[in-house]
């Protein structure tokens, strides 16, 4: 992706996590995200089909970076998130809530919490497979797997919620310390 086309697509990152802050998903018009990130309606097109898919390409960007970043993936894609991935893979997650990149917050508590929170879930699904060595010895031999990773997901996103409800006076540091206290 060049610098103009990544440029285009946080312009309507950020003009549709805008407006999601705001109103409904339902609500938003292509042509008000278009309007708003100032750009023409076949350029939006080229780089989304819908606004659904706009919606999962952002969720998969978040953990597109993360990936990266924790496997220090030295190539030239410029994910819309920056920092130094210091870490665990959850303190990360952490760290870019308590910076509200592209305005995650305002998404995570708006009234469209269970659309970002569908593929936030299903991309966390992996991210915890990926590192399922880290809860192997809390979990019980007779549990089923599913069950397990069913419950490090909803304890991730119940923490998440937890920490945002009470104003997010933990440092990520001891969110994350909680977290693996309860998994």
């Amino acid at each position: 992706m060049d610098r103009r086309q990544r440029k285009t697509r946080e312009a309507i990152f950020s003009a549709f996590t805008e407006l999601l802050s705001k109103k409904d998903f339902n609500q938003i018009t292509v042509g008000e995200i278009i309007d708003r990130a100032d750009i023409g309606r076949a350029t939006f097109y080229s780089h989304f089909e819908t606004k659904d898919f706009l919606l999962k390409e952002f969720c998969e960007e978040l953990f597109c970076h993360i990936f990266d970043t924790e496997n220090s993936v030295q190539n030239h894609h410029k994910h819309i998130f920056s920092c130094d991935g210091s870490g665990s893979v959850f303190l990360h997650l952490f760290q870019h809530l308590q910076k509200n990149d592209n305005n995650i917050l305002a998404l995570l508590s708006s009234q469209n919490n269970e659309l970002f929170m569908r593929y936030f879930k299903s991309n966390l699904e992996l991210l915890i497979e990926s590192h399922f060595s880290l809860f192997e010895s809390s979990k019980n031999k007779n549990m089923p797997l599913s069950f397990w990773k069913n419950h490090i997901i909803s304890t991730f996103v119940e923490t998440i919620k937890w920490w945002i409800d009470n104003g997010m006076k933990e440092s990520p540091e001891l969110i994350t310390e909680y977290f693996f206290m309860v998994v």
